[in-house]
């Protein structure tokens, strides 16, 4: 199980050790990834297993949602038993994606609890793929023109991932649909702005140079880890186009199905870090803004348990540097009767970050 196999020839091969292949232009692969499974394996031994069930298929994914997302593990967690499995896949999906270089490996663990869940909850594979083909577009390395751009990004990779966390739990609603669309936009810029610091330190800018040129600033300014006032500029502009879309998202919370609200968990650590940043004046290289805020998991449980049946993310007044005020609620329905947790994960640890 810990042998690596490719996105190309997934499984195809019995005995493979390591296959891999590029990424880039490989549709082949993608159609592979669904036609290569076997529902059983046969050891040499003369054992069959189902793939999806061998218990190293889900350590493997919690494992690596822990050290790569911290934040989408605690709002894994606190899924319904039966989906909270298929979310650890996903999301492992999303980092394998993401930290992948140009020769996609996915460790045949993975592959397998991953197709568990396409099989257990008939996840729409145009989606996965959707996310697969918008990451091969992102190896070309280079900023976004605009913040247009930045969006089409977010919504082909982050909302589509929302989508199919929204089908694992058994919503499909348009009205679901289209605040995940726009919680996605929100979270793919967050992350861009998150990750600035990160990315200058390589010698790589990737935020909107359209609005760079409008303030007159520089890629050598954010390099320089800048906090002049141009520099806050353009990222409070960016920041409000995140705002927006999480106050566009709040719009549709009376139309929302009740069982939605574990999808949507993440819409706590996004409001966390655009209002960790508005205190900061919006100085995205603040120190602060590079911790971990350690109360955020214990918010998420805090806020179900007290709201009830309700998941409220409330914003209060405040003020975008005088340019932009709003207040407003996030209640999404929920079945929240108990915390849900793993019965083989230590949840207090994982809270405390340990």
């Amino acid at each position: 199980m810990a042998a690596a196999v490719s996105f190309r020839r997934c499984c195809l091969w019995k005995n493979s050790r390591s296959l891999s292949a590029p990424l880039r232009g490989n549709s082949t692969g993608h159609r592979a990834l669904w036609r290569g499974f076997r529902s059983s394996v046969t050891r040499p031994d003369g054992h069959t297993w189902d793939r999806g069930e061998a218990p190293e298929n889900q350590d493997y994914c919690l494992q690596l949602v822990r050290s790569r997302d911290y934040e989408g593990l605690v709002c894994s967690l606190l899924f319904p038993e039966e989906a909270r499995r298929s979310s650890l896949a996903l999301r492992a999906f999303n980092v394998e994606l993401a930290q992948a270089g140009k020769r996609l490996r996915f460790p045949e663990n993975h592959c397998a609890e991953l197709w568990r869940a396409v099989r257990k909850h008939h996840l729409t594979k145009s989606w996965l793929l959707r996310i697969i083909r918008e990451r091969e577009k992102d190896l070309e390395d280079r900023a976004y023109r605009n913040l247009s751009e930045l969006e089409t990004y977010s919504e082909n990779t982050q909302s589509s991932l929302l989508y199919l966390l929204l089908e694992a739990v058994g919503i499909k609603d348009v009205h679901a649909d289209h605040a995940a669309s726009h919680i996605g936009k929100a979270q793919g810029i967050v992350t861009c702005l998150r990750a600035t610091p990160y990315h200058c330190s390589r010698r790589r800018v990737y935020l909107p140079m359209d609005l760079c040129l409008q303030h007159g600033v520089s890629q050598e300014q954010f390099l320089r880890f800048s906090r002049e006032q141009s520099v806050r500029d353009v990222v409070f502009d960016i920041a409000s186009q995140a705002h927006a879309h999480l106050q566009h998202a709040r719009s549709f919370r009376h139309n929302v199905p009740p069982h939605a609200a574990p999808a949507f968990l993440h819409t706590v650590s996004l409001e966390d870090y655009l209002q960790r940043l508005r205190r900061v004046d919006f100085d995205v290289f603040h120190p602060s803004l590079q911790k971990r805020n350690p109360l955020l998991a214990i918010r998420l449980v805090w806020r179900r348990e007290v709201y009830g049946p309700y998941l409220s993310v409330r914003v209060g007044r405040c003020s975008w540097r005088s340019r932009y005020s709003g207040e407003g609620e996030w209640a999404l329905p929920g079945d929240y009767g108990c915390v849900y947790v793993c019965n083989d994960v230590d949840v207090p640890s994982l809270f405390l970050g340990l």
